[in-house]
């Protein structure tokens, strides 16, 4: 009886993690083929900076459950006490990183508010520079989101941008360049003319913009950590079962 019920548990994390191991080699594979494509995918991925990024997330992501899904099923399929150990391990790791990532943001919730932002931004936000990380940060989510300054373009009066920029009231990443392509309107836009930039500030672009995943997001995180909950009782149960 035992050693049925050791089989079974031994085939089910086999199937377990075969579709793990499945769901892996397809997201590196797509994040292979965008960065590779020779048809030209990857211009137009790079033209916007969040898609771009996402490449990055989704290569990060498939390498993971592609070396967890492969450790999953060799454990299981050849009872191997190491690889069990070490896939119990990885995801252990991965599940108390996840556990730390949610306390951390609890603990520092009252650093994104919207005061807290503005703040930041008019403290170190340079304008057209691409070797300042938090400069070229807030160009990506202006450009990416159509969007100016963090509640709007009068984020930008009496900052360090207006410093080092005294005839520009606004930076070109407010632009509304689609709109109104063109050297001639980059120019009015950044000196002052509100029909040339985007108005709305970026807090609530975002907010808006994320509102509608909120819920998915959610269920989505919940059932990640069922999965990796059952999977390491899975491979526990494996491993203190193996003679």
């Amino acid at each position: 009886m035992e050693g049925d019920c050791l089989s079974c548990m031994k085939y089910l994390m086999f199937i377990f993690n075969f579709f793990i191991f499945l769901g892996g080699s397809f997201l590196l594979g797509v994040g292979v083929w965008v960065l590779v494509d020779p048809m030209g995918f990857r211009e137009i991925v790079a033209a916007n900076p969040l898609l771009f990024t996402g490449v990055y997330v989704i290569l990060a992501m498939g390498s993971m459950l592609f070396l967890l899904g492969f450790l999953g099923c060799c454990g299981a399929i050849r009872e191997n006490k190491c690889l069990l150990l070490f896939f119990f391990m990885l995801i252990l790791f991965i599940f108390l990183a996840e556990l730390a990532a949610a306390i951390l943001a609890f603990l520092f919730r009252e650093h994104l508010t919207r005061e807290y932002f503005t703040r930041e931004l008019k403290r170190h936000y340079q304008g057209h520079n691409n070797t300042d990380v938090f400069t070229s940060t807030w160009n990506a989510i202006m450009t990416t989101f159509n969007c100016c300054g963090v509640s709007g373009p009068e984020d930008f009066e009496e900052s360090l941008f207006r410093l080092l920029n005294p005839s520009k009231m606004v930076p070109e990443a407010c632009c509304q360049r689609n709109s109104y392509p063109g050297d001639a309107s980059v120019e009015q836009c950044v000196s002052g003319t509100v029909a040339f930039r985007h108005n709305k500030g970026c807090y609530s672009a975002m907010v808006d913009y994320f509102e509608t995943y909120i819920y998915t997001a959610g269920a989505l995180a919940i059932v990640v950590l069922t999965i990796e909950l059952f999977a390491m009782v899975f491979a526990m149960c494996l491993f203190r079962g193996i003679q």
